[in-house]
Parts: C-alpha cells; structure tokens; sequence
C-alpha cells in the first residue's frame, strides 16, 4: 500500500461553518474516516474515481466503492488528489454513476450513464467591433470545458470576461450578431436542448410581482407540468418546490414591485428558481444568482441549489461575479475567465495550489475568490505581487497564468475528459411533450393575465379614473348639444374626440404589456407555452376591462352630452368604442414586439397614432386628401377613417336639422353625410365595426407572425454567420 503523500498546501481556512460541513465532511457508514482515507491510497485494481477535478458533495454510501489514489506526478496533481479523496471517497449511493478503472492516457474514467454531460470545446465566440475597420473582436477566445451530473460548475472572471456569454452559448441563447466556432455537445451529441430538460434563470427577476409566492409557481406548474397530472399533484409538485427552496414562510407573499414591497432579493432569486425546476430539469443555468444579494442570502441561495443538484444528479452551470468565502466552498469546478481566455478550470478547491505554484499565492486570511478575481482584473492594470517580491502588471499576469494553465498536466486532463465524455455518447435528451396542452395554457394564461389585470393599477385602473374625468369635461363642454345648426359641427368634433383622443390613452397601459412581453420571453424562451396561447390568453382576459371602460365613461360622455337616446345607438357606441380600444392595444403589442422599450415604444405608437389621426377624414375632408400616398393607401388603413364613419353613421342617421339661412328648410343626416362628412354611404355602419374587428384580428395575427419570425429566423441568422466566419 503507497503511503499518503502530505503536502502542505497554503489555503485560506475559514473557521468551520455549514459550508464546510456540506463539502469536507462526507457522511461514511461501512468505513472508519481514517481507514477511508489511507484506503484511497491503496494502488489497485479495484474502481478508480473520475477525473481530479470533479469535486462532488456528501452523499449516503452504500459501502461498496472506494476512491484510489490518482497517478499524479506533479505536486499540484497531488494536492489534488488528497483534496478529492477527502471529499469523495465513498460518497457514490445506489443510482449513481459507476466509477471505471484507469484509461487511456493514464487518467481515470467514469461512465457517462445517466444524467446530463454537457462538454464544449475549442469555443469561439465573436461579435462586430465598435470601429467596422477592425471586423469582430472576441468575447470568448477557444474555452474547454465540461459539466458533469451532480456537480456545480462556476463561471467566475471580472465583468467584461464572458461569463454570461459563455452561458448563453452553452444555451443557445446568443445573439444573431454573435459568431460562434466551436463544439458544445450533450452527453456527447451535437443535440437541441429538450424542454423539461433544461432549464435557464436569467440574471434579471422577472417575475409578475401582484402574484404571491404561491399562485407564481402554481400557475407555472399548471403551464408546465403535463395534463396526465392532476392539479391535485401539480399543486403538491409546486409546494414541494417552494419548501426545497425554504420560501414556505413566504408563500402567501406577494412578489411585490415598485408600488407594493414584496419579496426581498433573495427570495425573489429563489422564486424564480422554483419555477424553472418544476420540471425537475437534469441541466440548470443560472446568470449570476447571488448578484444584489448579501452574503447571506447569496449563501442560502447557492446552498438549496447544491443540495438539488447532489439530490438529483443535476448539471449545474452557474455564472457568479464574486462569492464570498462560504460560497465558494460550495462549488465543485471552477471556471476562471479573463478577457474571453481560459485561466483556470478544475476543482474549485485546488485552485489556490494553482496560483500559489504559479507565483500568486493567496494571503492567509483573504477569501479565495477576492484573490484570483483581484490577480486577473486588468481593469484598473494594477502591478500585482508574484513571489520572492516581484511585481508584474495585471495583463501580463493574466497572459501567464492563461499560458501556464494551457501548458500544465491540469489541461490536459480536461482536455482527455472531454474527449472521453464525447466519445462514450451518452444516450439523447428526451423530447417528449411534458408541458401542459393548448387548452389548458389558454385557460391559465387567461386567469393569470385577468388577475394580474385587476391587482396592477396601472393597468386598467388608473385609465378607468383618466378615461372618467375625461368623459366628464366632455360631457360638460358639450353638455345638451340640442338640434341647431352649429350642432352638426359639434357633434362631429365631439365623436371624433371620442374615437382620437380617448382612444389614443389606450397607450398607457403600454408600460404594464411591456412587463408582461419580459415575462412572456423568459417563460417562451424556457419552452413553458407558446405564441398562440399568450396572445389567447391576453386578448380574453382583457376584454372585461376594455368593456368597463368603454362603457362606463362612454355612457357618461353620451347622454350629457345629449345624443340620440335610444338604447341601441348607445350600444353600437359603447361597442365600436370597445372596438377601437382593442385595436390600439394589439397595435401596441406589434410595436413592443418590434421595440421591446417601453419609452422608445410609447413614442413609436403615438407617433403612428398620429399619422393616422391626420388622416382619419376629419382634420382634413376625405376629398381634399393627396391621392398618391395620404388617400392610397394610408386612409384605408388608419382604423380612424371607419371609426370616425361609424359614430357619424350612428348618430346622423334619423335625424334633421335646420339649414343656415333659417328655420323653412331642414338639412337630414344623411345629406349632412354625405356633403358635410364626405361619409361613404354605400354600406351599413356594422361594416365599419365589423372592418375595426377584422384589424384586431389582424394586429394580433402580425404580432404572433412577428414574434414567430424572430423565432424561427434568428437561429437561421445565427447559423449562416458562424458558418461565414470559419
């Protein structure tokens, strides 16, 4: 039996915590700790452990495998080894991945059955330089690396480094101005990712924030969880969800936003992460968990993530800006980057006998992560200290430390590691439909959407208060209009107010749609419903609101100012209103399809609004309009032209008023139509709200094409210029 090597390593030690507990300390049933540790040494042929960077956590030990020692010359290698051992051996329970004897090349093998190996290779990642002159620069400069099940992986560098795009690039989620050359393959296929499988938690919140905890991840477990469950089990599943993330004291919390404090950062970190695991997915992303949280809470956070991942054998790949002590000793792997290059990747707790044999060995009482990120910042180009008093620049660390690692034995290590999970090709991902049928996200959408219609004031509630008071100057400025003469003109300049103006404040509600276009990508972007059901969901919900306000300022616009009374006048008014409500809204939801901004899109939609105003047939006489542009097309397609038409129709019709040389000759409405309105009178006014309708229609229809589009185009893009650059 080889006897252990000791090698004193210098590494920042906190004082013991849960941290280290969870990492150092692995629960051992059929073996003495220390017999379990000079056991590892033994040189056998017995099954080896993995690759020495794959750093797992505690889990039970059925007693039947032991850890070896790896053939490791270096000093690194064995530092390694003893920091693996001590945190490996015996930790394999029945289920988990089985452990080979040695490969090729001299390093040890594990079977890639079961779970998800995500690999990349030699990845390139461009994107168009600031100067066309220069062409493209690089955001990620040939990375390697691996993620395996049960494990975390953590993405670390400076800001600027390429944490977040190497995560996207691993989730096909770049840019189609982005180039990228390279390999990224799953359980060693070149594979999409399958909903159910994968899941991404941006670095952003966005959550619906009048929704509790509760009814959140309920309604996502309904959107995404199959319709072979029944809501009695989709609700346990998300109960479940919300007690492994430890939101149970905050369930019936609402999220809360910049009118109603809700949630803290933490917990709104964790809703999210609940919605995304409802499908229990074997690969996790996460865009920085921890960052606006304190260490604290970035600590509970990261926590419940490990203990998932080690639960159920998930992959996770996790970008993070700068944890604290405690967090770092979560993670497994580390994956340093600065400027796009390859620092460092391996085991997260051998990383500091790397940069201590590499001249940067880190100071006794400093959280590791605070060293390294603090060695390899060239933002401020600070002259860092490397050994024996020696002083280099913040650069020409990074170069050296980037082409010491490509030099060493710990890259080509990862480098027969990745060649080894490729070539094993694990079985693929799974692409069976598991999320919830159309109906059923239609009808979850709708509620959803109506609840959180009725909670947000800014909704529709607010504009129910401005449409009232706008109603009520109306009313009074044109109170008991009266049959005169000089009330043609009147009423003509008071329908045409009610079909501009009122309507033009359907814009408002514009800012409220754009939080619900972030959440609807996110959610579309995880694979939980699709375009239609969205568009179903939001148009039905929608239409009790569109009612009220429509009905209630309108009646009290209508009869003080005293137009025709009967019952069926006021309701083709209230209808055509309601009508030209809903058509602006699916304008502005094309327009947020095309400029997600809410500022930039509120200018774009009153602009447009504007144009069709001017046009609409009242500022200026249908007649009187230039033909080659304003006539044809753009009268045609301002929705104005058929409102304006239709109040007109539905008010003149019937009446009579007197000529403006006195009272001996009436003028009816029909001729005042014609010859005042310049009204085209060749067919009914329920074909111009039917026309209004049939734009509604249309507007939503070019809203789900455009979105679509973007869809399907975008990763076509994306293709054609990765395949220009090679």
């Amino acid at each position: 039996m080889d006897s252990p090597v000791n090698v004193n390593v210098p590494r920042w030690t906190p004082s013991p915590g849960p941290t280290s507990r969870l990492i150092r300390e692995p629960v051992i049933t059929h073996h003495d700790p220390a017999d379990s540790i000079s056991d590892s040494f033994a040189s056998s042929d017995n099954n080896k452990l993995g690759f020495p960077f794959s750093i797992g956590g505690p889990q039970p030990d059925d007693g039947s495998i032991e850890s070896s020692s790896l053939r490791v010359d270096s000093d690194v290698g064995r530092s390694m080894e003893i920091i693996m051992d001590r945190t490996r051996g015996s930790n394999l329970g029945i289920g988990e991945e089985k452990i080979n004897v040695v490969g090729p090349g001299g390093y040890l093998e594990r079977d890639v059955s079961g779970g998800v190996y995500l690999t990349w290779k030699d990845l390139w990642v461009t994107v168009p330089a600031a100067d066309a002159a220069e062409g493209r620069r690089s955001i990620l400069a040939g990375v390697t690396g691996y993620a395996e099940p049960g494990e975390v992986l953590a993405i670390m560098g400076p800001s600027g480094c390429g944490k977040s795009t190497l995560l996207d690039a691993l989730a096909g989620r770049l840019d189609s101005n982005t180039r990228q050359k390279g390999d990224i393959l799953i359980n060693g296929r070149k594979q999409a990712l399958a909903f159910g499988t994968s899941a991404y938690v941006t670095q952003d919140d966005t959550l619906m924030t009048t929704l509790t905890v509760r009814e959140a991840i309920y309604y996502s477990a309904l959107l995404q969880l199959p319709d072979s469950m029944s809501r009695s089990d989709k609700k346990k599943r998300a109960e479940a969800t919300i007690k492994e993330m430890g939101l149970q004291d905050a369930i019936d919390t609402r999220i809360g936003g910049w009118s109603v404090k809700g949630l803290s950062g933490g917990q709104k970190r964790r809703v999210s992460i609940c919605i995304e695991i409802l499908t229990r997915p074997k690969l996790l992303f996460l865009d920085e968990p921890t960052s606006g949280l304190d260490s604290a809470a970035s600590y509970h956070v990261m926590s419940r993530i490990i203990k998932l991942a080690k639960q159920d054998r998930r992959t996770v790949v996790v970008s993070i800006h700068q944890p604290s002590g405690e967090v770092f000793e979560l993670f497994h792997n580390l994956c340093l980057l600065s400027s796009g290059k390859m620092v460092y990747f391996g085991s997260a707790l051998a990383a500091n006998e790397f940069f201590a044999s590499n001249g940067f060995p880190c100071p006794s009482m400093r959280n590791p992560s605070d060293h390294y990120l603090r060695t390899i910042n060239k933002d401020f180009d600070i002259d860092i200290e490397q050994g024996f008093n020696a002083t280099i620049t913040a650069t020409e660390a990074i170069d050296f430390l980037a082409k010491s690692y490509k030099s060493s034995e710990t890259y080509q290590q990862v480098q027969q590691r990745v060649q080894h999970i490729c070539s094993k090709s694990g079985p693929p991902l799974e692409k069976t439909k598991s999320h919830a049928g159309f109906i059923t996200q239609c009808l979850v959408l709708t509620q959803r959407s109506f609840v959180n219609m009725y909670r947000d004031l800014g909704y529709y509630w607010l504009r129910l208060a401005i449409y009232i008071a706008l109603c009520l100057c109306v009313g009074t400025i044109f109170y008991d209009i009266g049959h005169s003469y000089g009330s043609i003109q009147a009423r003509g300049s008071m329908l045409m107010f009610v079909a501009a103006f009122l309507t033009f404040m359907a814009i408002g509600g514009f800012p409220s749609f754009v939080e619900d276009m972030k959440i609807f990508t996110r959610e579309r972007l995880n694979g939980h419903y699709g375009v239609t059901a969205f568009v179903m969901g939001n148009t039905i919900s929608s239409i009790p609101y569109l009612l009220m306000i429509s009905v209630v300022p309108g009646a009290m616009a209508y009869y003080l100012v005293g137009l025709q009374k009967s019952i069926d006048h006021f309701i083709y008014f209230a209808l055509l209103l309601f009508a030209c409500m809903m058509l602006v809204e699916s304008l502005m939801m094309t327009v947020a399809s095309i400029v997600p901004d809410f500022l930039m899109g509120i200018i774009t939609g009153a602009g447009i609004q504007g144009v069709m105003m001017l046009n609409g047939g009242f500022f200026r006489l249908p007649d009187d309009l230039p033909k080659p542009f304003w006539r044809y097309p753009m009268y045609y397609i301002a929705f104005h032209k058929y409102a304006n038409q239709g109040f007109y129709k539905n008010e003149f019709e019937g009446l009579n008023f007197p000529s403006e040389l006195g009272q001996s000759r009436t003028i009816s409405g029909d001729e005042i139509l014609r010859s005042v309105w310049q009204v085209e009178m060749g067919y009914s006014k329920w074909v111009d709200v039917a026309i209004v309708f049939g734009m509604v229609i249309v507007y939503r229809l070019l809203f789900l094409g455009i979105i679509k589009a973007t869809e399907k185009f975008k990763p076509m893009i994306r293709g054609f210029l990765a395949g220009s650059g090679k």
